[in-house]
């Protein structure tokens, strides 16, 4: 296949970009290179450096070759932001793609997977969280992101667009051997904040809040490895259907509290780690994990990567070898 990565420069496209060459895909990165790295772009693939919005350089790629899908990752991220500024959230997560789908529209290219979240569901009625769950954002970030499932549907019943929209939960990890890991400034995941305290680079980790209603007190996510996330993108872009929206969750199906992250970390690292409790953050759900089992059934995908230590342990592969990121 011949597949456009928007956003292929990122931390989970850029791994999703190595698969596609290992499997024998051609693939072309279209990136802006204001969040990615040129330096984790695999070389076997050819890098556009442009804004999605450019509608011109858009055509030009699209004309470039006869393109068979697309795999869709450039957005903003960060939760804070888009509830400081959500107008540069809508513009760039939900006007931007507007103009990919009407340049795939024009180029006859009607497959899509699109780089969805769990934050779709904002505060769950339960967990594991299951894909029939109520849709309901607190924040812009999850609203734009909901915004563009809605578009690929509406796409998929206007002119048969195949679009599958994959809504996993915190991406972690690194896949060793790749050479290429998670690289965000500023750092606000917590795998990676609580490596900077091993390397020196921060005096603590802070823990936010350890009275919620969950075994230990602290927060629960689902870490799902960025390999694992690579391995579902490929197989969804080689079996998305004409004509039809889907959207699956994708996660380990258990959740490790923060007191759990930190102590595999100490264990994988052998440093102390020193932590600190703190008040907790306004609208931090106690839990949320998924239930896979859709993607698991339709899609035949399941994590290879379930332990928490094993996550952390290729995150700090990663970031041993590349304590400053790609600067060094």
């Amino acid at each position: 296949m011949r597949v456009i990565v928007t956003g292929g420069a990122g931390y989970v496209g850029s791994h999703c970009v190595r698969a596609l060459c290992d499997a024998g895909h051609d693939v072309v990165v279209f990136d802006s290179l204001v969040k990615g790295h040129r330096e984790a772009v695999d070389d076997r693939a050819r890098l556009v450096v442009g804004d999605l919005g450019d509608r011109v350089l858009l055509d030009e790629v699209f004309g470039s070759a006869s393109f068979d899908g697309v795999m869709h990752f450039a957005a903003f991220a960060e939760v804070g932001e888009s509830v400081t500024d959500p107008l540069l959230y809508y513009e760039n997560n939900v006007v931007k793609s507007a103009v990919l789908l009407e340049a795939m529209r024009e180029h006859g290219v009607r497959r899509i997977v699109f780089s969805s979240t769990c934050a779709v569901y904002g505060v769950p009625p339960s967990v594991p969280i299951t894909e029939d769950m109520p849709l309901d954002p607190i924040n812009p970030y999850g609203r734009t992101k909901l915004a563009m499932e809605w578009m690929l549907s509406d796409c998929a019943n206007a002119w048969g667009l195949g679009a599958i929209a994959l809504r996993y939960f915190n991406a972690a990890g690194a896949y060793v051997g790749w050479a290429i890991g998670e690289d965000h400034d500023p750092e606000s995941h917590l795998i990676p904040v609580v490596l900077q305290v091993a390397l020196g680079q921060r005096e603590k980790i802070m823990i936010f809040g350890d009275d919620y209603d969950t075994p230990d007190g602290t927060c629960v996510r689902d870490y799902v490895h960025v390999g694992d996330l690579a391995s579902i993108h490929k197989t969804a872009i080689e079996k998305v259907a004409l004509g039809a929206f889907g959207a699956y969750n994708v996660g380990t199906g258990r959740g490790s509290s923060v007191n759990e992250v930190i102590d595999a970390a100490r264990k994988v690292t052998g440093h102390a780690i020193p932590a600190e409790v703190v008040a907790r953050r306004v609208g931090d759900p106690p839990a949320l994990f998924a239930d896979p089992s859709l993607v698991s059934r339709d899609l035949g995908w399941s994590p290879k990567y379930v332990e928490i230590d094993a996550t952390v342990e290729s995150s700090w592969i990663w970031h041993q070898a590349h304590p400053h990121g790609y600067k060094g």
